[in-house]
């Protein structure tokens, strides 16, 4: 059978259909044009054939794109050169060229790429044509280890290379109120101004709305994929609502903000209709004609040509109607359906690994949204908080935003920057009375205040920034106006390009080719190590000592984790005594707040109805007591645990692990292909593990919070039960006695459910450092394979590739320190 097929069924997990595949004579060429007919009769049940087509899909895409880089000559010297002088003339544009300036002037002036910037793109393409031919290469590897006569070694090597990782995706997650700007400045910074719906329509608070690049280039085209919550979720959410509802009169739904939310939420999508209609009537199928993927637990697609025909589209899936008749032509708003939309955009650099996600302030009601709105926030490496620049500093909502996700995004996340970004810069008083440079400086000293304003505000956050590293925050004053049209302030003086570059930053995909490149570099040593016999006297005593300097190793990983482990104990020990003593005077300061009218009813209802949340007044019953064992722990996490990825973890000791590879290299050169091998696994194993660390920590530190949820669902269920005129005092007098009665045992399991996990962690990297790095030494230096293809070409020519990187990377390392 065709080998590359029989890889791929394999690596798809399909292995059960090559012999189908061979008895109808399917190759490699023939793969590509298999129709939907082919594939129903080479995979007759659902799952395994959608998933094959899928699959399938990506391949095809896949091999677009590395036919198309691989088509790209490496540019020459002279064609540097030519490239770096055409870049001073073009203009200062960012993403795409397409900067529309043309009242600008001069202003272009001030933003050309200096050398830096131009050796950087003429880097980054030299990286991006490393890649693809490396790619090509490692393909043509795979091609020479047949499936046919597997042995350990051979299975390995496929597994190896499959697993080699060419994608590295930052997500940035961008807060802020209705109105502050978010939509038009994601529009401005991807000079894409059409994309999101902006303006007099309403924003949606509850829709996540993810903007990154569209990966298929032979279609080119503006998409949204739109995720619904399910069927049930939203019959649930129906009932509560609706009896939420009919707990208040309707004279006070005006006056209680959940009511209203609710009420706008129903009309959207039943108009009146939903009044005088039970939850199983408001169910039926004709309400959601226009959305049969509802329906059908499916995603719906859209596909356009511009950004505006999908701005325009989109608009029912992301906004709700204005009080001012905007959109009166929608006669159904589905956005409360709506669980997320990624919108892919073609032909954008900035997004090339970067996702911009424009997230609400405050999770959801719905619990699986708001599971996926706290991934999210728990997967940003940088958030984005966004204000109008004439109320930064005083306006309570971005700053309570901030305060009530810190844990989310520091210690439970791993958020490394904080932008705080002020909108709106170009707006002041009576511009037309000034002249042009008046009005630019007025501007610019606004800008330096309102910077110096936030600084100083945040300054005074002690909760906020224990989660974050001193220097984690930036402020800027940008006017995506200003970019966009240009009156009053140069280019550079918007801040807009400011906020590209850091988006080409983490674009950057040195580290990315850099790792890919080292492992089939270490692939193609030990495929190449596997027949020789050099060296073959040495062997015994290379892996004995390897094995000796894993040993002791782990013990040292394990020395790390464990110390950990009794200085958080000791920490939470001080936080449940803490606990123990004052919760019940904390719970009473939210009881019985200082002004408690009718309306604290209506609150303390939601935050029973809501496992102890309430979103809108960003309240959390279940954090406040968990608040002294989260604030015992908080900075002993963040020492353990840094989200600056050059400290490392448990004081750095996963990332100072090695075997003294390098040494022992130098010693024995002629087992310098299998060493060399090992070393690239090394680095590996060292960037699985954090992955694997990242992943736990945010659940270690979480699980405080969940914790006292979970011992607080009972109390939680029976307040919110209560009905009549007495329904306030049962509801207070449930939750203190609660409260009374198990702090003596819920704080200490929250503490021993936290160590638990920080066990299992100790277990999960001592075990994949131990089980890895052994089959590797094994694999390299105790196994003899002579079925394994000789590779000294292929090797060769990863070997220049691997060394020009590690040279660029130490003039990278030499630049920036």
């Amino acid at each position: 059978m065709d080998d590359f097929v029989c890889n791929k069924l394999t690596e798809w997990d399909l292995s059960d259909f090559i012999d189908r595949f061979e008895d109808q004579g399917i190759d490699e060429e023939n793969l590509y044009y298999l129709d939907d007919q082919d594939i129903n009769n080479l995979i007759t049940k659902i799952g395994p054939r959608a998933k094959f087509k899928n699959k399938l899909k990506q391949l095809k895409e896949e091999q677009s794109s590395n036919q198309e880089a691989a088509d790209v000559p490496v540019p020459s010297q002279h064609e540097q050169q030519e490239a770096a002088d055409s870049a001073q003339v073009l203009p200062c544009t960012g993403a795409k060229g397409k900067r529309k300036l043309d009242l600008q002037g001069e202003s272009c002036k001030g933003h050309q790429p200096n050398k830096q910037q131009r050796d950087n793109k003429t880097q980054s393409y030299r990286e991006a044509t490393i890649l693809s031919a490396v790619r090509t290469i490692m393909g043509s590897v795979l091609k020479k280890l047949p499936c046919q006569d597997d042995t350990k070694l051979k299975n390995f090597l496929r597994k190896k290379i499959n697993d080699l990782k060419t994608d590295k995706r930052e997500l940035i997650g961008v807060f802020g109120k209705t109105g502050a700007g978010k939509s038009s400045l994601i529009n401005a910074i991807i000079e894409e101004k059409d994309l999101l719906p902006f303006g007099e329509i309403c924003a949606c608070t509850s829709v996540m709305i993810k903007v990154e690049a569209n990966p298929n280039l032979n279609k080119p085209k503006f998409e949204a994929d739109i995720e619904f919550i399910t069927k049930e979720e939203w019959k649930g959410e129906i009932w509560s609502m609706k009896q939420f509802l009919g707990d208040n009169a309707n004279e006070e739904w005006e006056d209680d903000e959940e009511c209203r939310d609710f009420v706008e939420k129903l009309s959207a999508l039943y108009g009146e209709e939903w009044r005088d209609k039970s939850p199983e009537s408001l169910m039926d199928i004709k309400y959601f004609s226009e959305i049969q993927e509802f329906h059908q637990s499916q995603r719906k697609t859209l596909t356009c040509g511009s950004a505006k025909e999908l701005s325009t589209k989109l608009i029912k899936y992301t906004r709700s109607s204005s009080k001012h008749g905007q959109g009166r032509e929608i006669r159904k708003w589905f956005w409360p359906l709506v669980k997320c939309v990624t919108v892919k955009v073609p032909n954008n650099d900035l997004l090339q690994h970067v996702t911009l996600v424009d997230l609400p302030g405050n999770g959801d009601r719905n619990k699986n949204r708001n599971k996926m709105w706290k991934g999210i926030v728990g997967d940003c490496s940088t958030v984005w908080i966004v204000t109008e620049i004439n109320r930064a500093a005083a306006e309570e909502e971005p700053w309570e935003i901030l305060k009530s996700a810190c844990s989310l995004m520091g210690n439970g996340g791993q958020c490394q920057r904080l932008h705080f970004i002020c909108t709106k810069s170009d707006l002041i008083d009576d511009p037309d009375d000034d002249e042009e440079d008046d009005v630019c400086a007025r501007i610019l000293q606004r800008n330096v205040t309102a910077k110096q304003e936030v600084i100083k505000k945040f300054g005074k956050l002690n909760q906020v920034k224990k989660h974050f590293q001193g220097d984690c925050l930036e402020v800027f004053t940008v006017s995506s106006k200003e970019f966009l049209k240009g009156k009053h302030l140069k280019l550079d003086e918007t801040e807009i390009p400011k906020l590209q570059d850091f988006l080409k930053g983490l674009n950057d995909c040195h580290s990315v080719t850099l790792n890919y490149v080292s492992g089939a570099f270490g692939i193609l040593s030990l495929m190449q190590a596997a027949n020789s016999t050099e060296g073959a006297g040495k062997k015994t005593h290379v892996c004995a000592e390897l094995e000796k300097n894993l040993s002791r190793q782990l013990d040292q990983v394990k020395e790390a984790v464990e110390g950990a482990h009794k200085a958080f104990e000791t920490c939470l020990t001080d936080g449940v005594e803490k606990s123990k003593s004052s919760c019940e005077k904390n719970l009473n300061t939210f009881l019985y707040p200082p002004r408690s009218g009718r309306g604290f009813h209506s609150t303390l209802k939601c935050v029973v109805q809501n496992d102890g949340v309430h979103k809108k007044q960003h309240i959390n019953l279940n954090a406040r007591l968990a608040l002294w064992m989260t604030d015992s722990i908080d900075e002993e996490f963040r020492k353990t645990f840094p989200n600056e990825e050059k400290w490392g973890s448990f004081n750095g000791v996963i990332t100072k692990f090695s075997l003294d590879t390098e040494r022992l290299i130098q010693e024995n050169q002629s087992l310098k292909l299998q060493l060399t091998f090992l070393s690239t696994e090394e680095e590996n194993i060292k960037t699985k593990l954090k992955e694997i660390i990242w992943v736990n920590k945010k659940a270690i530190y979480n699980s405080l919070t969940e914790t006292i949820e979970e011992k607080m669902l009972p109390c939680y269920k029976k307040a919110a039960a209560f009905s009549g005129d007495q329904t306030l005092k049962y509801m207070r007098d449930t939750i203190a006695e609660h409260v009374r009665v198990s702090k003596n045992t819920m704080f200490e399991e929250a503490k021993a459910v936290m160590l638990n996990q920080l066990n299992v962690l100790k277990e999960k990297i001592l075990k994949t450092l131990q089980e890895t790095m052994k089959e590797s030494i094994e694999l390299s230096l105790k196994t003899d394979d002579n079925s394994i293809p000789d590779v000294p070409e292929e090797l060769e020519k990863v070997k220049k590739y691997y060394d020009e990187l590690k040279r660029s990377s130490k003039e990278l390392d030499i630049a920036f320190r």
